[in-house]
């Protein structure tokens, strides 16, 4: 992995730590997946260690859970 992962459920949380890591990450660093845009990235941000979101899966694979917005199987639905 090349660029660090910051994933979210658009949940005011989320949203508002978005704006965070983009404010402290070159944004052409980060990517952003939203799962309130589409959810067929959920089995790979689990296979990563994400437990909850938002989230930021840095380039090394280690998992950062920022705050907490919903859990996986919230976002699972």
């Amino acid at each position: 992995m090349s660029k660090s992962i910051f994933y979210h459920a658009a949940c005011p949380v989320c949203l508002s730590a978005e704006q965070d890591i983009l404010n402290l990450i070159d944004p052409s660093d980060v990517e952003v997946v939203n799962f309130a845009e589409g959810k067929s990235r959920i089995e790979e941000v689990e296979r990563a260690g994400v437990k909850s979101v938002p989230a930021l899966v840095m380039a090394n694979g280690n998992v950062l859970h920022i705050n907490f917005g919903a859990s996986m199987a919230d976002v699972r639905g």
